[in-house]
């Protein structure tokens, strides 16, 4: 019977333990995971829309919310310690033109934007 027991209990964990892949879980945070050049092309690509958006003589707020979704998407960005640090200077551009947005002045958001986008074209060559 106590060896019964053993073998039911050692069953079970087996099958609860198999019945679901870990890589599934691997962001369980709610992100969407990314390699780090698909990430690079995001954030450039809202990078770009978000230049766009200024050129066409659109008001700030469609700027922010590009900038946000390109700050959201370079958490991905996560190659080596290198690259690291050099995302994060290039998210502090980032988030310098999302303050010049928010007070109106398109013209420096706009020049931070170049710069971002530069920093971050320099990042997808360095993986």
């Amino acid at each position: 019977m106590k060896l019964l027991k053993s073998a039911l209990i050692a069953f079970t964990l087996t099958l609860s333990l198999g019945s679901f892949s870990t890589t599934a879980l691997a962001c369980e945070d709610g992100r969407t995971c990314f390699g780090p050049a698909q990430a690079t092309d995001i954030v450039l690509g809202h990078i770009a829309m978000a230049m766009k958006s200024v050129e066409a003589g659109e008001n700030g707020p469609t700027a922010i919310a590009h900038v946000r979704a390109a700050l959201k998407a370079s958490k991905e960005i996560n190659a080596s310690d290198q690259v690291d640090r050099a995302r994060s200077r290039a998210n502090g551009d980032l988030k310098k033109a999302r303050s010049a947005f928010k007070k109106s002045d398109m013209q420096t958001g706009e020049d931070y934007l170049g710069k971002a986008e530069k920093a971050f074209t320099d990042i997808k060559r360095q993986l």
